[in-house]
């Protein structure tokens, strides 16, 4: 057996929001949301994923939204790379659900709670080692609960989440499993296999069940978003380097005022086009110097071998 990564958004939707997806949807909101206790027994997914359906990259209903059986609204959202904005995005979509459930006129009471189930594969809070963390309104120093839980925000941060196959206990270490692990596995586990509804979402994950217009999309997009997430971690090491290069140039500059006085704008700009490596060994060399000609001539130097 071969399974697709559930952590590419179009296989999250395919086996969390289709129309067989319900009692695998109640299972996985049940051990995220309550603990694995039986609170959710019933829920309608709205707009399905459906096979037949042509799909392209373009698309924008990857997100999974359902009502619960006490009228409640979750949207869950599985994100691969951190993007400009992110947390602010989350708490946008958990207000627009709420917001939108109400036409003009209509009464306050009518509204429903909201809860979003966010799954990233980067971690969101350094602070904690915890791997699923809740958010609800409360006050700020006694932390009393807003009289009307209306809005949650979940967030579960899969790079935090490492125990093994053995040692998975309860029904939220499995379904985070599931999602974390399912690409790496050659065959359905015995203590996955312990849970129908994993059982039955590694069924749907299973590549030998899929269509060859859905290997070939979940594939794009897998790329896409791999794509995606190591540009930003190039950017994030580019950045680094610049900052680097930056506090050496300031710290270079700092020693030589120190040393010589005021530097020049044509000096100044020599300086500022050396790279990290001639900065280091010029903060080495300039401690020969004896007088400013002394760094015009290094430089001169190093403009003649460059």
């Amino acid at each position: 057996m071969k399974f697709i990564s559930p952590k590419v958004d179009y296989a999250f939707k395919k086996i969390f929001g289709s129309e067989q997806s319900n009692d695998i949807l109640i299972s996985f909101l049940n051990a995220i949301i309550y603990g694995g206790e039986n609170i959710i027994q019933s829920l309608t997914i709205i707009n399905p994923y459906n096979p037949g359906q042509s799909i392209t990259l373009k698309d924008t209903y990857l997100d999974i939204k359902a009502v619960l059986y006490d009228r409640s609204i979750v949207v869950i959202e599985m994100q691969i790379a951190r993007v400009s904005a992110f947390s602010k995005r989350v708490i946008y979509n958990l207000s627009k659900a709420y917001t939108n459930q109400l036409g003009i006129g209509e009464d306050y009471l009518s509204l429903t709670p909201v809860i979003a189930v966010t799954i990233t594969d980067f971690i969101l809070f350094n602070q904690t080692p915890d791997v699923i963390n809740q958010f609800i309104f409360q006050e700020k120093t006694k932390k009393i609960v807003y009289p009307d839980t209306e809005l949650q925000l979940i967030f579960i941060e899969l790079p935090k989440f490492k125990k093994t196959l053995s040692e998975l206990n309860s029904l939220s270490d499995k379904w985070i499993y599931f999602i974390k692990e399912a690409a790496t596995l050659d065959a359905i586990p015995d203590n996955l296999r312990e849970v129908r509804e994993i059982e039955l979402a590694l069924n749907i994950a299973n590549q030998a069940k899929m269509t060859v217009e859905e290997l070939d999309v979940v594939d794009r997009r897998g790329i896409m978003l791999q794509d995606e997430k190591g540009r930003i971690t190039y950017a994030k090491e580019e950045g680094k380097e610049e900052g680097k290069l930056m506090e050496a140039i300031a710290l270079i500059l700092r020693q030589l005022k120190k040393r010589f006085g005021e530097i020049n704008i044509a000096i100044t700009s020599q300086i500022e086009a050396l790279s990290i490596e001639e900065l280091e060994r010029l903060g080495e060399d300039f401690l020969d110097f004896n007088r400013l000609a002394d760094l015009e001539h290094w430089l001169e130097e190093r403009s003649r071998c460059n």
